[in-house]
């Protein structure tokens, strides 16, 4: 039997898999909404030394030693990344170039559970500027809130653009300049961005011809297929939260940033990393401004929408039913780390070699190149047809004992021998020869299929686990 926080952690672990599940919990219309994981710190993502489990992918973003790719190909493509976690005021800096191509949108997007909003938007049609936007408790009766601001040669470099939120102001900036800086007081009424955030990024075809026109107009379109693909490539993303805990919960249904608990911590407890306060004076005039921005990351956007998750629906009003997107927490015992991986808070929480939930996947394969310690990290079923996570000194020519996904032993020839080496190489994993010495096979079946984003998540939490127990003996 396994212990109860790793079955719950298994099913998380399925859960993130999904991407995203949706509530029917609008905290503006419902009390006793399920809290909101809190970051309560800082991270920063370094994309170009591949994914990470605090954010969730959908629509097959790719990754190289450049960074993360979202990839529009044809009708329908909408990949991006969701972070598993929210911030309470804070400050989010990413550095990517963005896609090119009539049509298509790149997008970054705080969101929160209450339909509050702040965004960044590169339009493929235009190179020299990002338009930013804003909305308020779902309010999208006008689109009247966006601007233009410059971002020259935005698609043929990285650039770093900051989203700085704050209690007093939001500030975006382009590089190190300040392009535009929204207050309470400046904001449409009641429409300041005040409740805690969830963060997207990614890119999609505003000009599709399934969106309405009002949608391809503002996105340049129509989109040419033809000429694509086109892509959007993040380099890295940094993330700070000025409130500090473990969950944000709401305490009313005002949707106002006093009402929010930080439980185990404080709201804007971390206030002392943001920046000061700049007078709106001092910004650049925007561009121009723009009556017809619509909200979020994705399509179906109409003149009546508000987002209800993703992709967009199109409805005529705000209604106490309005979907909202929810999130996996965190397990217990588990924490992000500052480059944005979750792993065991000790090494007392390890994620067993086999985890009780299906997967698809081949006979033991590369998983992950050699991290610290030079370990070489593998993945395959065990003798139940569980999937299994094989950790071992890196350089040995074949793999512990190898199952298919029903069970039955694959043949091949045992080794114990690691290339170069004389000296026998530790293993974690119930395939293990005696003495935890590995023992390896050579498999006759076919292997390279992609494993799903559950199991890779999975496998690398267990591994990771292993390699800090190691560690830290």
């Amino acid at each position: 039997m396994f212990p109860k926080s790793i079955l719950v952690f298994a099913a998380t672990i399925c859960e993130l898999a999904a991407a995203q599940t949706y509530s029917s919990c609008n905290p503006l219309f419902t009390t006793g909404c399920p809290a909101n994981t809190a970051l309560g710190k800082a991270i920063s993502v370094d994309f170009t030394k591949g994914e990470v489990n605090s954010f969730t992918a959908s629509g097959n973003p790719t990754y190289d030693s450049s960074g993360v790719h979202f990839t529009v190909s044809g009708s329908g493509d909408a990949p991006q990344l969701a972070s598993v976690f929210y911030i309470m005021f804070g400050k989010v800096q990413i550095t990517m170039k963005s896609a090119p191509g009539a049509g298509i949108v790149s997008t970054l997007v705080l969101q929160s559970d209450t339909l509050d909003e702040i965004d960044m938007e590169w339009l493929g049609a235009d190179d020299s500027e990002v338009q930013t936007n804003y909305f308020g408790k779902g309010d999208v009766t006008t689109y009247n809130r966006g601007a233009f601001n410059p971002a020259p040669n935005n698609q043929g470099e990285f650039i770093t653009y900051t989203i700085d939120w704050t209690a007093e102001q939001i500030k975006w900036s382009v590089g190190d300049t300040v392009v535009r800086v929204l207050t309470p007081a400046t904001a449409d009424t009641n429409q300041y961005p005040q409740s805690p955030m969830q963060i997207k990024f990614g890119s999609w075809s505003g000009g599709d011809s399934s969106n309405p026109s009002g949608t391809i107009s503002w996105a340049r379109g129509p989109t040419d297929y033809s000429k694509g693909p086109f892509t959007m490539t993040v380099q890295s993303i940094a993330v700070t939260d000025y409130s500090t805990g473990t969950q944000y919960k709401y305490g009313d249904t005002s949707g106002n940033w006093e009402s929010i608990e930080a439980v185990g911590g404080k709201v804007n407890g971390n206030a002392g990393a943001a920046g000061s306060p700049i007078a709106t004076a001092d910004v650049p005039a925007v561009t121009s401004a723009s009556p017809s921005i619509p909200a979020g990351l994705g399509d179906n956007h109409g003149s009546t929408a508000h987002q209800t998750g993703w992709p967009w629906v199109a409805t005529t009003t705000l209604s106490a039913v309005t979907t909202v997107p929810t999130v996996a927490g965190i397990p217990d015992g588990w924490i992000i780390t500052s480059s944005g991986k979750i792993q065991p808070a000790s090494s007392a929480a390890i994620l067993p070699t086999s985890t009780p939930f299906s997967s698809v996947g081949p006979s033991p394969s590369p998983l992950y190149p050699p991290i610290g310690g030079g370990l070489d990290i593998s993945t395959g079923f065990d003798d139940r047809g569980f999937p299994t996570t094989y950790t071992r000194e890196y350089g040995w020519q074949t793999m512990p004992k190898s199952y298919d996904e029903q069970g039955f032993l694959i043949t091949g020839a045992p080794t114990a021998t690691a290339v170069g080496q004389g000296a026998e190489s530790p293993c974690f994993g119930p395939n293990c020869g005696d003495a935890g010495k590995a023992v390896g096979t050579s498999s006759s079946k076919a292997a390279g299929i992609q494993q799903s984003p559950a199991w890779r998540n999975a496998a690398y939490l267990g591994a990771a686990a292993a390699l800090l127990e190691r560690l830290l003996l």
